[in-house]
């Protein structure tokens, strides 16, 4: 992973030490909150409901296993003993001591961790897909790129104070597993017709309270643009961007307003201002950054364990969770495993605590080569494990209630903290994913049912990516109570799509039952083999609501 080099280290410490003497002012008097605020956003610190929150930066989702044993310490001695993954890949802790802040950070700084730019309206964490690197469809690495954006991008005094906050995501594989047409900007990488690694470019992208998929404004670009060509859409939002009014001043408003067609020449007019500057790319610049990622330690051992596939015979538990949790590596004799943060009731999506991280520190150093991924669905990655480690990460992760093998199906939930700790929220979605996760406590019944997302936001914000779940579920306030709004046919990836509203919302008490009845309903009209969204697709959804508003309280 990448080494921050001496500019980093300098910039990162006195950063700290900045932000000391801010809150020690705050502390004093003599900063007020208001002129106190958008110093501590600048530094990631939230004033949430109960606590502050501090909220630090996991740029591309990537983490050494010092560093996840670094916030398993954070966790233990500054918050109550555990951390919160975010959907951006990000880690949150909710129970935060102003006059301890800067000492967490420079705690962080000692393993080349930070919290800038994980909040305010500057571009933020630059997301990836959490296999990266080792994807078997993988047509370049992105983590480089992504780390040439955050560089560039860090504290880059042209773009410190956007209409918004802005987001980008890269994907590099034939399947997008970045949710890339969610963001500000998204990129795909691909081959064009002559062989040559050319970039996919994506603007005006994001969810909230106008939700929109973003649309293509460039393909065929050369990847050496990269840099210049976000730079130009980044000033084109910059210049245009609304300021008046927040609810407008997403770049997605701007596209919309303008039109994909207007908005993508402005782009290209202000690039012929960049292309062919000093922030084009080249093999070297982009091989030296690469150089950091690049694993040498792979041992050469054969694709098939024999080993590994007795215990697979032997064992249906083990066998179960392989085929869910476990994914093919481009390295023969390895594999990814995906730790679901989602063991069912009791446990919040993304909640990992300090003994877990640093269970998962270890197995990285034991099983892998010592580096984990943070996916931005709130799972836990070991990207590099020997087909022959499995079954004894397996047994460990049990242990540690880490290995429940239903990824990507209905309980691998995806929730944002909601009306429990953020003070923009209008509803609660954790205890809403608890009663769905009680009531679908069947392994079987859920593996039956196949590949199906639930996404809970607890407010029009959507941290929790509603709008993308297959399910979504959003958190609205009525007269002071909170109710939950449904939507169905949203789907990220390949084919991202935004779910509808299917009617009228719904009181707390009644959301288990709402999803049963969706749930019910799909096992009645799907063919053999089908999937939730394509079921969805074909029927329509009339039968769903039929079923779903017929039994409604």
């Amino acid at each position: 992973m990448y080494q921050y080099d001496e500019y980093d280290e300098v910039l990162v410490r006195e950063r700290v030490s900045e932000f000391r003497d801010q809150v020690a002012r705050r502390l004093s008097g003599d900063l007020s909150e208001e002129e106190f605020l958008p110093l501590r956003l600048q530094n990631g610190l939230y004033n949430q409901k109960h606590a502050y929150m501090l909220r630090v930066a996991i740029p591309y989702g990537v983490l050494s296993s010092a560093q996840l044993r670094m916030l398993a310490h954070i966790a233990r001695r500054y918050d109550r003993g555990y951390g919160h993954f975010t959907t951006r890949q990000n880690i949150q802790y909710n129970w935060i001591k102003l006059e301890e802040a800067p000492d967490i950070l420079q705690e962080l700084a000692t393993v080349q961790m930070h919290a800038i730019q994980t909040s305010g309206n500057c571009v933020r964490n630059i997301t990836t897909e959490q296999f990266a690197g080792v994807a078997a469809d993988e047509i370049l690495d992105p983590r480089p790129l992504a780390e040439i954006l955050r560089q560039w991008s860090t504290l880059n005094p042209e773009f410190a104070f956007l209409p918004r906050k802005f987001k980008i995501a890269l994907s590099a594989s034939k399947e997008d597993r970045a949710a890339v047409r969610m963001h500000d900007v998204g990129v795909y990488m691909h081959l064009n017709a002559a062989g040559q690694k050319v970039l996919r470019v994506f603007a005006g992208g994001g969810l909230g309270r106008t939700p929109i998929l973003s649309s293509q404004i460039r393909d065929d670009l050369p990847w050496q643009h990269l840099l210049s060509y976000v730079e130009a859409i980044l000033r084109v939002y910059n210049r245009y961007g609304r300021r008046d009014n927040k609810y407008k001043a997403r770049i997605k408003i701007l596209v919309k307003a303008l039109g994909v067609d207007a908005f993508a020449a402005e782009v290209e007019q202000e690039w012929l201002h960049l292309k062919d500057g000093p922030s084009t790319l080249t093999e070297d610049e982009y091989e030296r950054v690469a150089h950091f990622f690049r694993q040498e330690r792979y041992e050469q051992v054969d694709a098939h364990d024999p080993t590994f596939e007795r215990q697979l015979a032997d064992n249906k538990r083990f066998a179960q969770w392989v085929k869910r949790n476990v994914r093919e590596h481009k390295v023969p004799g390895y594999a990814s495993v995906t730790l679901s943060t989602k063991p069912g009731a009791g446990v919040p999506p993304g909640d990992v605590t300090a003994e877990q991280m640093e269970h998962i520190a270890a197995w990285a150093d034991e099983f892998g080569l010592g580096e984990i991924r943070i996916a931005h669905e709130q799972n836990v990655i070991l990207p590099d494990v020997r087909l022959r480690d499995l079954h004894a990460l397996w047994y460990r992760a049990v242990a540690q209630n880490l290995a429940t093998p239903n990824l990507g199906l209905l309980t691998d939930i995806i929730a944002c903290p909601g009306g429990d700790y953020c003070s923009l929220a209008n509803a609660r979605s954790l205890p809403i994913a608890e009663s769905i996760a009680r009531r679908f406590d069947d392994l079987d019944f859920l593996c039956d049912l196949g590949e199906l997302s639930l996404n809970i936001s607890g407010c029009i914000n959507a941290c929790g990516h509603h709008h993308m779940g297959n399910i979504g579920v959003l958190g609205v306030d009525k007269d002071g109570e909170e109710w939950y709004q449904v939507t169905i046919g949203g789907a990220q990836g390949n084919e991202s799509a935004l779910g509808k509203v299917i009617g009228p919302s719904f009181r707390a008490e009644e959301m288990p039952g709402v999803i049963e009845r969706l749930v019910e309903t799909y096992c009645q009209v799907r063919v053999e083999g089908e999937a939730f969204i394509d079921t969805l697709a074909r029927v329509g959804a009339e039968p769903f609501k039929a079923n779903v508003y017929h039994h409604a309280v």
